[in-house]
């Protein structure tokens, strides 16, 4: 004689039977319940393999990779305009324009788009009949204490540039059958102005150094030809319009008096980065300006060992600093 099966088997299969049910109204559903039946071995297989990196850590950061010029994307083709600006044509925009105006042949025909992709290593470049190296520069950074009466603009006699003529020269000797760079200051300063400056040849690097939206705090010191009281210092602190947008400096000092004259010293911070700022400021405040120099971009101070009109290449910890990371 047969008998019923007990209980709690026949409420099993009844559940089991519901789940079927509504999973085949619910595919979703059917993962949740192997999920409720799969046994703690496989949960834990489960939970191992989620928990494995799906591929082994790089040898080197993103950061130190760019910074030795390992570029991620050296070997994905990359756009034209910025594969002949990387190789020292000129800047980019000019690489542009020498597109449009027909100057640039890739493998033997004409390109007129920027935009066209392209892979040094493997495609014939040319640009106004020379043909572009299968090598690009290295990617170089440099602190300068710039002397005033120097512009910051490329191609002048008294450009900044110019220091680095002596440099230049022996760049065959440094880096045989590489092209030299063609470097660019990050930022402006004024003629009048002295201090620090970064050379680069790294556009993006300079983009994201000098764009307000980074907020980078650049210190300065003021010289002024008389003394300073404390008025002065609370109206430098309240800040100006400059081109319509209120500008407040974020540290405002007094310095030391130049014991041999009469001249006195204020220590300004500011992180808008707007032209000519830091003078409108001490101007606004009825203070004349007898000499103005910047000694700090983010955490990268100037050394006082490096002289007016010397250079000293970065390390990467000097890229971070002036970042005003740690």
């Amino acid at each position: 004689m047969r008998t019923a099966p007990p209980p709690d088997v026949l409420q099993a299969i009844a559940l089991a039977e519901a789940e079927a049910k509504k999973a085949k109204k619910d595919p979703r559903r059917s993962h949740k319940g192997a999920a409720a039946l799969a046994t703690p071995v496989a949960n834990a297989k489960v939970r191992e393999r989620k928990a494995a990196p799906a591929t082994a850590p790089p040898k080197f950061s993103k950061a130190a990779r760019r910074f030795y010029n390992e570029n991620i994307k050296e070997h994905e083709p990359q756009r034209l305009a910025k594969v002949l600006a990387a190789a020292g044509v000129a800047s980019r925009r000019t690489c542009e324009e020498l597109i449009f105006q027909g100057k640039v042949t890739v493998n033997g025909s004409v390109c007129t788009a920027p935009q066209t992709k392209v892979d040094i290593s493997k495609d014939s470049i040319y640009v106004n009949g020379n043909r572009i190296s299968k090598k690009l520069p290295p990617k170089l950074y440099f602190a300068v204490n710039k002397p005033k009466g120097y512009i910051c603009s490329c191609g002048e006699p008294k450009s900044i540039i110019s220091l680095f003529d002596d440099y230049l020269k022996g760049w065959n000797k440094i880096q045989p059958g590489v092209p030299k760079p063609r470097l660019f200051t990050v930022g402006r300063l004024d003629v009048a102005t002295s201090g620090l400056i970064i050379i680069t040849n790294d556009g993006e690097f300079a983009q994201k150094l000098s764009h307000p939206s980074s907020n980078i705090m650049k210190e300065y010191v003021v010289t002024i030809d008389g003394p300073v009281h404390r008025n002065h210092l609370i109206a430098i602190s309240e800040g100006t319009k400059i081109d319509g947008v209120k500008c407040i400096p974020d540290l405002v000092e007094p310095l030391d008096v130049q014991s041999n004259t009469k001249r006195t010293r204020i220590r300004i911070a500011v992180h808008e980065g707007r032209n000519h700022e830091v003078r409108e400021l001490v101007q606004n405040a009825g203070l004349e300006v007898y000499a103005l120099k910047r000694v700090r971009i983010g955490r990268f101070r100037l050394s006082p060992d490096l002289g007016i009109g010397k250079f000293v290449e970065l390390k990467q910890t000097d890229l971070k600093s002036l970042e005003g990371k740690k």
